[in-house]
């Protein structure tokens, strides 16, 4: 439903209705014009060749830098979508399955299905603070696992996983010799301090993904990394090789210069989206509806007991305000994700309209 209510939500806009769009993570600030102008500069200096299927050697440095691995770890991907792809394929393209904790990002069981792949849920639960139970985690494992998935911060919960729950999920994969791929697209961004898969060594079987799309409001730009030991970074630049061969170097300069400029965007980022995070709690509490603090940006999962979501995200649709359903990450009816997303007086907006429509 996620991409149906997206597509019913262009069409309303085609017709000349306006839509308040919560729907997506989408983040409505500019790219910040450093960026933009280091790519200008790039382009008109002529870095508009192909290049390296690892990614230029300056940036992998810079970003192995900020994560305290070797340059050797670290290849430049067209987004961190190409990132999981990319992992996923070369991981499951012989078969296997993987484990997802729910409410997850929908693209993980779209991928695998795609590569021909199964995908097992673990639900997890608002009530224990969407908490992964390990127990039942161990009793989703069989000798077709090859990978669990996980994404931390999570979308849509915008939960950060504990780090005993990380070190569990870690000492499980590391005893039946499972991968953990760990989405970390929001962490820089966080609330609080996230703990990453790279805690547990870049040289080890587990793998990082992550990008600029959101750390730097790049979303359109394309641009992300894997870290991982180097026979597997190896592989996925062969991959890269025989399909879109690099990423532009000018978006990679594009990419440098958000990296130089990193602790001012992502202080900026952070403030603005915690100050939505807070007007969305206090309204949306002041609703009556459930839901738990978001700890980084962009979502608010709020719940109200008896709700039909699917329902209930189609009329708020007519009124013009755009959400996900629940349903769309996982067995979650009663639930609908808002994306902080839009300009601050349509949030506000937005907001209202989905207290009053209740």
């Amino acid at each position: 439903m996620l991409y149906e209510i997206n597509e019913k939500a262009l069409r309303l806009e085609s017709e000349g209705k306006k839509i308040i769009r919560l729907n997506l993570g989408d983040p409505d600030m500019a790219t910040p014009p450093e960026i933009v102008e280091a790519a200008y500069g790039a382009m008109k200096a002529g870095k508009t060749k192909y290049s390296s299927s690892y990614g230029e050697t300056k940036l992998r440095a810079k970003i192995a830098e900020a994560h305290g691995v070797k340059t050797e770890n670290v290849v430049i991907t067209p987004g961190s979508k190409w990132a999981i792809f990319s992992t996923m394929f070369l991981m499951l393209k012989n078969g296997g399955n993987i484990i997802s904790p729910t409410p997850y990002w929908t693209a993980y069981d779209l991928i695998a299905k795609t590569i021909g792949a199964k995908t097992k849920l673990l639900h997890t639960n608002m009530e224990d603070g969407w908490k992964v139970d390990l127990d039942k985690l161990q009793d989703l494992i069989d000798s077709e696992t090859k990978m669990i998935i996980l994404n931390n911060p999570n979308n849509p919960t915008s939960k950060v996983m504990d780090s005993e729950t990380l070190d569990g999920i870690v000492e499980i994969a590391n005893e039946k010799g499972i991968t953990v791929l760990s989405d970390e697209v929001y962490g820089a961004i966080a609330f609080k301090k996230t703990k990453s898969i790279l805690d547990y060594g870049a040289d080890s079987k587990h793998i990082l993904s992550n990008g600029f799309s959101k750390t730097f409001t790049m979303t359109g730009w394309r641009i992300g990394y894997i870290v991982a030991n180097k026979p597997f970074v190896d592989n996925v630049t062969k991959l890269n090789q025989i399909t879109f061969n690099n990423v532009p170097v000018f978006i990679q300069e594009a990419a440098m210069k958000g990296m130089e400029l990193h602790a001012q965007i992502a202080s900026n980022i952070k403030a603005k989206y915690k100050a939505r995070a807070d007007l969305a709690s206090k309204k949306l509490k002041a609703a009556g509806f459930e839901f738990t603090a978001p700890e980084a940006p962009f979502y608010v999962f709020p719940r109200r007991k008896g709700l039909d979501g699917v329902k209930f995200t189609l009329n708020l649709l007519d009124r013009g305000v755009a959400v996900a359903p629940g349903s769309s990450f996982g067995d979650y009816p009663e639930h609908f994700r808002i994306s902080l997303t839009a300009p601050d007086d349509q949030i506000e907006d937005g907001l209202n309209k989905i207290c009053e429509a209740t």
